[in-house]
């Protein structure tokens, strides 16, 4: 089968293939009826369709609404709208469609731009791909998955050397507003020897979505990369949808034994479409107004990333987690810590002090550094972060004068040193560093 998707979903041609299903099928899909709207929800009676199913919402005088199952109570029905709509009355009907929430994947959507439905937002005509894929895809077997055995060159110096990350690798990526993170995803697209990059710009303002484009990402980094995105005016759906569009194309190159870079902005957004969601079904709130099924959906979604069954290839992730308020014991962010093989902090003080990116090193970690690095490597890194650690420890005393030179040698030393330190740490938007060229500057700062 051949998608031809368009720039606006052809609903008509799904009425189409669901009149038709049911002029042949003996048990066709029976239609029920609209009899209530609250908040964002839709209640529909008279009709039987899974949880995931679709539905078309059909009024006179209106445009056809595309709706998806999430949710019932006995005989009733909880519809989701997948974009606003207005001017419903009780009583519309309710189209139930036989097909369910795929996706059309294919090599054609390497540099392009898509919403969070799969079509096309940059203008530049539509797909014609003959594969599609489920939006929700079970996990494989831990047992079956490929060890993470050899590290990923990301261009970004600090990462590289002191939070090694490994093929297949999850990353959280914890910041506040305004600290750089979208210029550090940046970064690594442009500069990542992944085969393919994967970006998901989930909930964020649109004029973001294209500042990230055209002066983060640039010509160079969409020339591997796909991004999907759903801003925050979409419907909390499609927000849904744009995660797990992202993941289901980074899976279906890592199926074809690549070696993926998925980047998603951020985990945050999604967790809150599912709260509104659930919030909007009945689900009762658990943590800070956080329903339990979003902490059900967050490990589902990060799971699929990883790599993949021994020959293939992998999917390293970097989820961007918010801060609000440069809050880390956020549930969101406290879940994500807990799912993820590792984090890396944004400060807002360091990016005051205009240190570029604003990694805070002592905050830190990659779980799985050691098992990627050799001795000599792990043992630079070390020393870095404990010099870097006791000068930040000493930094009131330094600063005011009280300290005295010559009380503690590793203090001396890290005074010594730490003018090298920040400046390892800094590293240009336009500069890109490999790994072996950041851990010979590494090497460099202690002989």
């Amino acid at each position: 089968m051949s998608f031809q998707l368009q720039d606006r979903a052809s609903i008509s041609s799904r009425i189409g293939s669901y009149n038709q299903y049911a002029e042949t099928n003996p048990k066709p899909l029976v239609e029920g009826r609209l009899i209530r709207m609250v908040g964002l929800t839709l209640e529909a009676e008279g009709c039987k369709v899974p949880v995931g199913g679709h539905c078309i919402i059909r009024s006179p005088n209106l445009p056809d609404v595309e709706t998806e199952v999430v949710g019932f109570s006995g005989e009733k029905l909880f519809l989701m709208p997948l974009e606003p709509v207005s001017g419903l009355q009780p009583g519309a009907r309710v189209i139930p469609l036989k097909h369910t929430s795929k996706v059309p994947i294919g090599n054609q959507l390497l540099g392009r731009v898509l919403n969070g439905r799969g079509l096309p937002l940059d203008g530049k005509g539509p797909f014609d791909l003959n594969e599609s894929a489920p939006l929700a895809r079970d996990p494989i077997n831990p047992l079956d998955r490929r060890p993470i055995s050899e590290p990923l060159d990301v261009g970004v110096r600090a990462i590289n050397t002191l939070l090694t990350v490994g093929q297949g690798q999850r990353m959280g990526l914890f910041a506040g507003s305004g600290v750089g993170k979208s210029v550090l995803l940046g970064m690594m697209t442009k500069y990542t020897t992944a085969d393919i990059t994967v970006v998901g710009l989930i909930g964020e303002r649109g004029r973001e979505v294209k500042e990230f484009i055209e002066n983060i990402l640039g010509e160079e980094g969409m020339k591997r990369s796909v991004v999907v995105a759903s801003p925050a005016d979409d419907s909390p759906l499609m927000r849904l949808h744009g995660a797990m569009l992202a993941t289901s194309i980074a899976e279906h190159y890592r199926d074809q034994g690549k070696n993926v870079l998925l980047l998603m902005d951020s985990l945050t957004r999604y967790a809150q479409a599912q709260r509104e969601i659930a919030l909007a079904v009945g689900e009762p709130p658990a943590t800070k107004g956080y329903p339990p099924s979003v902490f059900a959906k967050l490990p589902a979604l990060v799971e699929r990333a990883g790599n993949g069954v021994e020959g293939g290839g992998s999917i390293t992730a970097f989820y961007t987690v918010l801060t609000e308020g440069d809050d880390v014991q956020d549930p969101v962010a406290d879940s994500a810590r807990a799912i993820l093989d590792g984090h890396i902090v944004l400060s807002r003080r360091l990016a005051e002090e205009g240190q570029y990116p604003a990694i805070d090193i002592e905050a830190s970690i990659s779980r799985v550094m050691p098992n990627i690095v050799d001795d000599n490597h792990m043992q630079s890194g070390q020393v870095f972060k404990r010099l870097y650690s006791r000068y930040q420890q000493s930094r009131d005393l330094i600063s005011v004068g009280a300290y005295v030179q010559g009380s503690d040698p590793e203090t001396d030393l890290a005074i010594q040193k730490i003018e090298g330190l920040k400046s390892f740490l800094r590293q240009p938007l336009t500069q890109a560093v490999g790994f072996e060229e950041g851990l010979n500057d590494l090497q460099m700062l202690f002989t």
